[in-house]
């Protein structure tokens, strides 16, 4: 008779967990693959209101604050990067497309050109793993200590 009891009150509970189950799975997340967009979003009316001789003030109210600067000789360049990836359940992220726009200025703060650059203008620069080793690092305590007699 108990254990008759203890298995009806468990029923009740495990069609509970089920139901749950069922709901989550059919909320609007159910995509494995989510696309969203990291840094700017460069819309093409903005882009087109970017002019030679226009002021760095007026670039920054049209664009806002520039990702990263650059700065070379009397030329200085604003840098706004826009890049549309998708992204797993399983935190795998693949890049679909990026997009650079390079605002270039003069000496007077002035528009001078701009360029639109793409994933196909990019190169890939394999990195150096190789370490230059320094004084002491590659050797054990011991033979530290074997060093000093």
């Amino acid at each position: 008779m108990l254990l008759r009891n203890v298995s009806g009150s468990v029923a009740p509970l495990a069609a509970a967990a089920l139901l749950a189950l069922v709901v989550a799975g059919c909320t609007s997340s159910t995509s494995l693959v989510t696309a969203r967009t990291q840094g700017y979003e460069i819309s093409d009316s903005a882009m087109a209101q970017i002019r030679p001789g226009q002021s760095q003030q007026l670039v920054t109210l049209v664009l806002g604050s520039p990702q990263t600067t650059n700065t070379f000789g009397d030329q200085t360049a604003w840098y706004y990067v826009e890049t549309k990836v998708r992204q797993t359940s399983f935190g795998m992220t693949m890049v679909d497309s990026r997009t650079v726009l390079a605002v270039y200025f003069d000496k007077n703060k002035k528009v001078v050109d701009k360029a639109v650059y793409g994933l196909q203008d990019g190169k890939t620069i394999a990195i150096e793993t190789r370490r230059t080793p320094s004084f002491g690092e590659d050797r054990t305590f011991v033979d530290q200590i074997l060093q000093s007699f």
